[in-house]
């Protein structure tokens, strides 16, 4: 048989230890401040009114101030006067008619005898000389709504990497033996 060479090859081992990074992220709260007005409602309202008026009642009971009782006497002599006049040219009229049967101035002397009557000094009398009058206003409403303010002031986040390791080596390197073979040296 005839002798062989032998040959052993390791190979080469490259190791890597790796590590992942990490992340930290971190945020501090935002700083709210709040504000508040309060709303406002003010209502103003008027008591209402009830005006009486009884210058009518007063002028039917008594015949109210002087100066509306003059008034009235005065435009009442103002109608008798006019009435008189009518009259007395009616009893002309009739004297003038003297050719007619019957005594004419009989007839007008006699019917002359009435008394000319005095104006109504007091105004008419009604169930319905007192006037009222009844006044309500509305109230007065203003409103101011409340308002609320907000403000926010934010902060950015805070973020942070760490590296991981990566640590590249040689694990076993590569190697390449010879083993001959064994020679008989022996002669």
């Amino acid at each position: 048989m005839q002798p062989v060479l032998q040959i052993r090859q390791t190979p080469a081992r490259i190791g890597i230890d790796a590590d992942l990074g990490s992340f930290s992220i971190t945020q501090p709260k935002a700083e709210v401040s709040i504000t508040t007005t309060p709303g406002e409602l003010s209502v103003q309202s008027t008591p209402p009114e009830l005006i009486i008026d009884q210058t009518r009642a007063r002028a039917a009971y008594n015949g109210g101030s002087v100066l509306d009782m003059n008034r009235r006497i005065y435009s009442g002599i103002q109608q008798l006067y006019l009435q008189a006049i009518a009259r007395r040219v009616e009893q002309g009229t009739r004297m003038a008619e003297f050719f007619k049967p019957g005594n004419s101035i009989a007839e007008i002397v006699g019917t002359d005898t009435e008394p000319n009557s005095f104006p109504e000094p007091c105004g008419p009398a009604s169930y319905d000389n007192v006037d009222l009058r009844y006044e309500a206003r509305a109230p007065e409403i203003n409103f101011r709504p409340a308002t609320v303010d907000i403000q926010v002031e934010r902060h950015r986040p805070e973020t942070e990497y760490t590296r991981g390791k990566l640590d590249i080596y040689m694990q076993q390197y590569a190697s390449v033996q010879f083993i001959p073979p064994e020679l008989n040296v022996q002669m």
